[in-house]
């Protein structure tokens, strides 16, 4: 039988003691001289993060933005791979959605990754093929992390409430196959609580607790929910741990810096469980 990406989670969770989930997003304007291949860069990058990073992982998630050109996807496929060489699930912060044979299209990289985030702003059937997928997590945009987030997902509907809690009822709603999450940053804790609230069942992806300065103890506290008496849910921090070690001299005092930055953040985190 298939396991879900939900209780690939949960195994991840047990096994390294955290919910850290680290962002593999290489800008290539911050990449260290020393990575290795200049023949795929990112791979390289990622390669040694990885290695330095996955004993407190609990999941990969690359930003599909930072791998759209030839060789990004290259790199891409080379990482996911590496990661589950080591165990890792992969969640591709992708947020797609469309109508018709373009969703189906986007749909298809859950062959290669474990699971996926998504807009929901065209409604069900542009999610459907994603939701189809049993084993593949679903991660719904609900309340994200950046300051403009609520221009409309606060806009306040005519029936009451606003529209990143009706997102969270719709999303509970296309739950049907227990593959589906939500993304719900860090940076508004009051809003996290809420939509735990509303969800209690739903796992949410946590973004905003590394650079953007989001609040960890919320995050534990309302983005982790449990299944089967095990905890489920992931917090992520991207440019706060793989860019840890950018004055760091020589390639492995960065990539060490990066470890360390990943079994912070694991034990901050931790506090809070």
């Amino acid at each position: 039988m298939t396991v879900g990406f939900f209780d690939r989670v949960a195994d991840r969770i047990e096994a390294t003691g955290g919910v850290v989930s680290v962002g593999l997003d290489p800008d290539p304007e911050r990449l260290p001289e020393h990575v290795a291949d200049h023949d795929l860069p990112r791979w390289a990058f990622n390669r040694r993060v990885i290695d330095a990073t996955h004993e407190h992982a609990a999941c990969f998630k690359p930003n599909a933005a930072f791998y759209e050109d030839a060789d990004g996807w290259r790199a891409l496929r080379e990482t996911v791979a590496y990661a589950h060489g080591k165990d890792v699930p992969v969640l591709l912060d992708a947020k797609r959605a469309d109508i018709g044979n373009t969703t189906r299209q986007y749909a298809q990289v859950l062959e290669d990754v474990d699971a996926i985030t998504v807009n929901p702003y065209m409604g069900r059937d542009s999610l459907q093929p994603f939701l189809d997928r049993e084993a593949k997590g679903v991660f719904v945009l609900c309340r994200t992390s950046n300051p403009g987030g609520a221009d409309i997902q606060d806009h306040e509907l005519a029936d009451g409430g606003t529209v990143y809690e009706h997102v969270a009822r719709l999303a509970s709603t296309w739950n049907e196959a227990g593959n589906v999450g939500l993304v719900v940053g860090a940076t508004t804790p009051d809003e996290l609580e809420a939509v735990r609230e509303l969800v209690p069942d739903l796992p949410f992806l946590v973004p905003g607790v590394g650079a953007q300065g989001g609040d960890a103890e919320a995050a534990v506290e309302h983005g982790l929910t449990t299944r089967d008496g095990r905890d489920v849910g992931l917090v992520n921090s991207s440019r706060g741990i793989i860019f840890a070690g950018e004055n760091a001299t020589d390639a492995d005092a960065y990539f060490r810096a990066a470890g360390d930055a990943a079994k912070r953040l694991k034990r901050r985190l931790e506090q809070y469980r």
